[in-house]
């Protein structure tokens, strides 16, 4: 009976640090939102809330501009983005300072967002927005079959987003 037990102490040591890595990673695998757990992830809605912009909401509304040209019929469309954008927010800053207006012997910055109150609540005023980089987009619609549709397409798109036209491809849908 002690050699069994001698036995299981010198497989134990042997491996212990490998069994204790194993059981921390199954650990953080069943943890939901760290590992592979079963909830369901959502995407991150970085443009909708920081840069102004919904990519989403864009590619709906080219997806129905599209399916309104000749030929073209059902679509879906997807863009990627280099960078989503950016909004510029006016901000109200007041400047002070104690001494000499030549050389000030102490001065502090104070600055706030500028925000109007509105029918619908307080909105921020925007100085300046820029539009996302866009790297590609793909279409994919019952006309892309056609030559003259894909030609069509690849243009609207290239318009629409300022992508080179060898950036954006049209596949026929299925």
């Amino acid at each position: 009976m002690k050699e069994k037990t001698e036995g299981a102490r010198k497989i134990w040591n042997k491996y212990k640090y490998a069994a204790l890595v194993a059981l921390i990673g199954a650990g953080l695998l069943l943890w939901p939102g760290i590992g592979g757990g079963t909830e369901s992830r959502e995407k991150p809605s970085a443009p909708a809330s920081q840069s102004g912009w919904d990519l989403q909401a864009i590619q709906t509304e080219m997806e129905d501009i599209l399916a309104a040209m000749d030929g073209v019929g059902q679509v879906k469309v997807m863009l990627t983005v280099d960078s989503d954008g950016e909004r510029q927010l006016a901000q109200d800053t007041q400047l002070s300072y104690s001494g000499d207006t030549a050389a000030p012997e102490d001065y502090s910055r104070k600055s706030e967002t500028v925000r109007l109150d509105g029918s619908g609540g307080d909105e921020t005023v925007v100085v300046r927005r820029t539009w996302p980089t866009y790297r590609g987009a793909l279409v994919v619609c019952q006309g892309g079959g056609s030559a003259e549709v894909r030609l069509a397409v690849t243009g609207a798109v290239s318009a629409l987003t300022g992508l080179p036209t060898d950036r954006v491809t049209v596949a026929k849908w299925q």
